[in-house]
């Protein structure tokens, strides 16, 4: 027949920790992080984004005017700028934030 041994609730939660039976293997850990999203909250990326985003609304509020004339103006200027900006700004966010 089985004994039944009691263990009180203070000697349970005093009793030493048990070392575990096989000791952990060292190993190298290697983190790669390429870019943070937060980096794009640079005040030269926000300008940029913010002079282009401008010059659309001026060409839309001139457009309901009736400044036809105008708005193609600066449709052709926002053809060569818009490009050359995007990959400008582009170029200068991983030229900063990347290295």
């Amino acid at each position: 027949m089985r004994k039944t041994h009691f263990i009180t609730f203070r000697n349970f939660f005093n009793k030493p920790p048990v070392k575990p039976s096989t000791k952990p293997r060292p190993f190298t850990a290697y983190s790669f992080v390429p870019f943070s999203p937060l980096a794009m909250l640079d005040p030269t990326i926000l300008t940029i984004g913010g002079i282009v985003l401008g010059i659309a609304i001026i060409e839309r509020i001139l457009e309901r005017w009736g400044v036809i004339d105008l708005v193609d103006q600066f449709a052709k200027v926002m053809r060569f700028i818009l490009p050359v900006t995007f990959y400008g700004a582009l170029f200068y966010f991983f030229a900063t934030f990347m290295f």
